[in-house]
């Protein structure tokens, strides 16, 4: 999960001299890229971004001179908020509260923008700010199974990588059941959530997705 970012990541055009019309065009090209990256993943093209967003590369450019600059900017919202969820869950001193925290938290927001899943999982490029911060996100993440373990909390068998195998499955529930994708991945996290106890205690689940079977057919929107 990506850290806190640098508080020294250079942020194009953010000065309070920026005129109206820059700053429409900025949030623009900002809107198009997240929608492109969570159609397409981060290599779209910069000529694409540009196109959806109604402007000229080189307005693109102007705003965000390079691509690893127009990545960062798309991302860092998403990416603190997901360093503020880790600190969150690092900072509580019952290690399986703490667990459960950044499952249910980052999973909610993951339902609540299907472009969560690029910002959390992507590998960025060199040249963004967020390289560095990701990896000792990744510590902290170990940190917090490590101590959900010693605690007794959590099985032994689970591995940091299984983060990565929730959030992909999270994203699957999420693309295929529309409007009631928030609810289903509740459900989803209880279910997991209770797995991924050394003791499972059978508490209530999330409350029920009311999801038909012809929703596995459907393709996800």
């Amino acid at each position: 999960m990506p850290a806190q970012p640098s508080h020294s990541a250079p942020r194009p055009d953010s000065g309070p001299a920026l005129r109206a019309d820059a700053r429409e065009n900025r949030e623009r090209v900002l809107r198009a890229a997240r929608e492109a990256y969570a159609l397409h993943g981060i290599d779209v093209p910069i000529s694409a971004i540009a196109r959806r967003a109604g402007v000229g590369v080189a307005t693109l450019y102007r705003r965000f001179p390079s691509r690893d600059l127009l990545i960062t900017e798309a991302f860092a919202e998403q990416l603190a908020e997901c360093a503020g969820v880790l600190d969150e869950a690092l900072e509580d001193p019952d290690p399986w509260r703490g667990f459960c925290t950044v499952f249910r938290k980052v999973c909610a927001m993951q339902a609540a923008d299907r472009g969560f899943t690029h910002a959390f999982l992507s590998r960025f490029p060199d040249g963004t700010a967020y390289v560095g911060e990701r990896d000792r996100a990744e510590q902290g993440l170990a940190l917090l199974v490590r101590r959900a373990k010693a605690a007794g909390a959590l099985r032994p068998d689970f591995d940091v990588s299984d983060v990565v195998l929730v959030l992909l499955a999270n994203s699957g529930v999420v693309n295929g059941t529309g409007p009631e994708a928030a609810a289903a991945s509740r459900r989803l996290v209880g279910y997991l959530l209770e797995s991924f106890r050394a003791a499972p205690l059978n508490h209530p689940l999330p409350p029920v997705a009311e999801l038909e079977l012809d929703r596995l057919y459907q393709a996800p929107g």
